[in-house]
């Protein structure tokens, strides 16, 4: 399927996205935090890798990856148009993640990855019982 805009417009919508206080991402994790109680946790924390979710206390951190935007394979879609640059860019994604993964990791904290997917409410119990266990 050809993308419904021009290669100018197309390049608009991608720029006016967001990566901060995303609806489908960090503001659904923020609600369930709520609803479970969990507490302790903060945004905006200067830690390497901009996570999206600091818990300092306890050394935990919280990244909410987009499927898309991270390579996950319940979106094996490549865009048709400049589909080498999107490619490129999904894999210094996925290979930014694991570097800070294993850098704060190696620094003692414990990085839990939840993916865009997850926040379905068909996965939502799964979902509850991983954030119940991991921190």
């Amino acid at each position: 399927m050809s993308d419904i805009f021009c290669k100018e417009k197309r390049s608009s919508v991608m720029k006016a996205v967001k990566s901060r206080n995303t609806k489908t991402t960090e503001l659904r994790m923020i609600t369930i935090f709520k609803e479970l109680h969990i507490i302790g946790w903060r945004r905006t924390y200067p830690l390497i890798g901009k996570p999206d979710f600091v818990f300092p206390k306890k050394k935990v951190v919280v990244f909410v990856d987009g499927c898309f935007w991270h390579g996950h394979d319940c979106r094996n879609v490549t865009p048709k148009e400049n589909s080498e640059f999107w490619d490129r860019k999904r894999d210094y994604n996925k290979k930014h993640d694991k570097d800070i993964t294993y850098y704060l990791t190696n620094k003692g904290w414990k990085v839990i990855r939840i993916w865009e997917c997850e926040l379905k409410n068909k996965n939502r119990e799964k979902l509850i019982d991983k954030i119940k266990e991991l921190i």
